[in-house]
Parts: structure tokens; C-alpha cells; sequence
């Protein structure tokens, strides 16, 4: 066994899968990672972040997996996965208890929180984060950590995210198929917060956008504390059937032009711009103005950020929150992403890339990963780090197996 501590992140979306892994070169509560590995293949099973085919999506995650695998050198035996999916639902909790002994002990802060989850849901959906945002002791709030302090009553104020038991299930079942045991599964915008946000953004208040293929994540933070969170069913998809519609263009070829030529504001393109758009059916390709594939796109995007303005003002944390926004994901890769975010929320926008890791970090130096790097942080803070055997001894010792069993048969 190899004495190094791994940490492997699984992000399931709707448009690839990728497979992350991570050697801990020190851990605590803001880890240091080397990325070691990285496999991505592309998604068949998804549909707007939830499993809708079990067995297309274990071969893409073995096929993912496979490729991370030989490049880190190891065996993959468990990961950290994501969950999204317009199931999702959370909201903020209070819990109160009395302090037996004045001291806060460790124990007081277990049954506040216990009594802040404390709360009927339904029975087809299960808790997956109960996240602590502040405690109050005796009136006194904006306390982080309140163990030894002193007190008579202790207050918690906790943000739960709830899913589906089903669509949490499928997901852990795919991993499983796959040889994988999962060892816990996080909500996909906090693990992409975890890779893109600083310490200084939390406190001053951000909203962190996860633009992907199937689902638009929404975070929010306020004094370093999650407030609120919520999962769209809206993403780059629904643009690349809009070019496919607009453009009379088979669907793969749609997604080819978006991400080449592709523009979420039509005032930012030249005039006298062309593309090349391929026919369907074996028809003759033609040049059309790029303006016009903006076109195309630009309402498609103005309403998913409107859509995602409104969740934001519902929140109700709308106000104070200095930090502006953060896009991240593939599809804000989109020219005029930014712009147009700026645009629809008055607020300064910027790209979220992964921070703070080591390694191979220029492989995953681009927003698409975001969710992928922030399960290896998310695994990597919890601390519950898996031993991987080294691949090469792991061949060696199955051929010294197999050798052993011939000559038992021989003889």
C-alpha cells in the first residue's frame, strides 16, 4: 500500500464526467493538494444533472476514471461526487439548547445543530448538508466557533440542503457499479465555491454562479457563511438547441459552433464576421453571418440570468454583497458571458477559475473544472482520506496471483 493520503473527486454532469485526483501534501481546514491525475469522458446518462440511464452512465464514469487512473498512477477505489438537479432544495434553520455545565462543550454545539435539523421533511428526500452559519450564546452573535466559551444558552443557525433519496441513490448506485465506493456526496455549487471563491469574497458577501450543461448552480455567501442555495434546470444545452434550431445544423455540430464561434452579446461582434455552419442530412454547408449565431444565443442567455437574478432577489440576501458575482462552469467560457451578467445583475462580474492547488494545476486551470477541484477540496478539508494502492504493484501482485493458480492446476 502506498503510505501518500488521495483524494478523488467525481464530478457526474450532464454534458462530461471528470475524475480529478489529488495527493494531500497537507491537510486541515484549507488543504494543500498536487492534482496527480485528471480523466474526463463525455456524459450519455444525464439529463439536466439527474440520472436518466444507469448503464450509459457507469461506462462513462469507468471511461473517466480509466484515463485518471493511468495518468496518476494509482487504483481508484473511492471518490467524492457531486449532486445537482432541480430537486435540490434548501433553506436556513435555528436550533436553541440550554448549556448544562456554563462551558460550551463540543457535545453543545452537536445537539444545537441536531435541534436546528430537527425539522419534518418529506420521506422522499433526505438531508445532504446541514452547513453552520453563525451561534449566538446568550445574545451575543457573529460567533464562529463557541466552544469554551461561556454561556447559559446556546443558539445555532444552520443552512440545510435537502434532494430526492432517488436521485442521490442512483448517483451513489452508478459510482457503485462503476467499483467505486463513494465516500460522500456534496452539493455541486458549495464544492465549486470551495475551488473559485477566496476567503475575502465570502466575508464581503458573493454570488457564485455554476453555469453548466444541464443545471445553473447559484451560491451565496454572507460574512464567510453559506446563506443560500439553489439549482436551476437551465444551462448550456438549451443554447446549443437553439443554435440547432436557428441554424438548421445537426445538434453536435451546434455545440461545436458555440463553443468556437459562439457570443453572449450580439453588440460585441463585427458586422462583417462569417462561420461555416454545416447542413443536415448531408446537405451543402453555408456562411452565415456570426452576428446572426449571437443572435441566437443572446436572448437564450439574457433569460437564464434573469432566471437566476430572480432566484438571488427571492433569496432575500440580495443586499450587501460586495463581492459582486462569480461565474464559473463550462458554459461561462461562452464570450460575453461577463458582460452580459453585468448587465442583467449591476454588479461586477468576473470568470471563477480553480485557486490554491499544486501538481498539474494548468490542466485544470479553466472553470469547467471548477466542480471537479472542489470535490478534491471538500474531500481533502473533511479529512476522510482513502490509502490508494500504487497501480504498478497492484498489476504486479494480480500476474504474481494468476501464475501461482497456473501452476497449482499443473501440478
Amino acid at each position: 500500500m502506498s503510505k501518500k493520503d488521495f483524494v478523488v473527486g467525481l464530478d457526474i454532469g450532464t454534458t462530461k464526467i471528470c475524475c480529478i485526483v489529488g495527493e494531500i501534501v497537507e491537510s486541515g481546514s484549507n488543504p494543500t493538494i498536487d492534482i496527480i491525475g485528471i480523466g474526463t469522458a463525455p456524459s450519455v446518462g444525464l439529463r439536466k444533472g439527474v440520472v436518466i440511464n444507469i448503464d450509459s452512465t457507469v461506462e462513462s464514469i469507468s471511461k473517466a476514471i480509466e484515463e485518471a487512473e493511468l495518468m496518476a498512477g494509482v487504483e481508484i477505489t473511492s471518490v467524492y461526487t457531486g449532486i445537482a438537479g432541480g430537486h435540490i432544495k434548501s433553506f436556513n434553520s435555528t436550533g436553541i439548547v440550554a448549556v448544562k455545565d456554563k462551558e460550551i462543550k463540543e457535545s453543545d454545539v452537536s445537539r444545537v445543530i441536531d435541534a436546528a435539523k430537527a425539522i419534518a421533511i418529506p420521506l422522499d428526500r433526505e438531508v445532504i448538508h446541514v452547513m453552520p452559519q453563525e451561534y449566538i450564546i446568550d445574545g451575543q452573535g457573529d460567533i464562529r466557533d463557541p466552544v469554551g466559551m461561556t454561556g447559559v444558552r446556546l443558539e445555532g443557525k444552520v443552512h440545510i440542503v435537502t434532494g430526492a433519496v432517488s436521485s442521490a441513490q442512483n448517483i451513489i448506485k452508478c459510482a457503485n457499479k462503476a467499483g467505486l465506493n463513494v465516500q460522500e456526496i456534496c452539493l455541486e455549487p458549495i464544492a465549486s465555491a470551495a475551488a473559485v471563491l477566496t476567503e475575502d469574497e465570502k466575508e464581503l458577501g458573493v454570488i457564485l454562479v455554476d453555469i453548466g450543461g444541464g443545471t445553473s448552480d447559484i451560491c451565496i455567501y454572507k460574512n464567510g457563511a453559506i446563506v443560500h442555495t439553489g439549482v436551476l434546470a437551465i444551462g448550456g444545452n438549451h443554447i446549443t438547441n437553439d443554435i440547432a434550431m436557428g441554424l438548421r445544423t445537426p445538434q453536435n455540430e451546434a455545440e461545436k459552433l458555440k463553443i468556437a464561434h459562439g457570443c453572449a452579446m450580439a453588440a460585441i461582434v463585427r458586422a462583417d464576421e462569417t462561420i461555416e455552419v454545416a447542413g443536415v442530412g448531408g446537405r451543402k454547408s453555408r456562411l452565415v453571418p456570426r452576428r446572426l449565431l449571437a443572435e441566437i444565443i443572446e436572448p437564450r442567455v439574457e433569460e437564464m440570468f434573469s432566471l437566476i437574478h430572480r432566484e438571488v432577489l427571492g433569496s432575500g440576501h440580495s443586499e450587501l454583497l460586495s463581492g459582486g458575482v462569480v461565474i464559473t462552469g463550462g458554459s461561462s467560457l461562452l464570450e460575453g458571458m461577463p458582460e452580459m451578467a453585468e448587465f442583467i445583475f449591476e454588479m461586477p462580474v468576473k470568470r471563477g477559475v480553480p485557486l490554491g492547488m499544486g501538481g498539474l494545476r494548468d490542466v485544470v486551470n479553466s472553470p469547467k473544472f471548477a466542480t471537479g477541484v472542489g470535490l478534491l477540496k471538500y474531500g481533502g478539508r473533511n479529512g476522510s482520506k482513502a490509502k490508494f494502492q500504487i497501480r504498478e504493484k497492484n498489476i504486479y501482485d494480480k500476474v504474481r496471483g494468476s501464475m501461482r493458480s497456473w501452476i497449482k492446476d499443473l501440478f
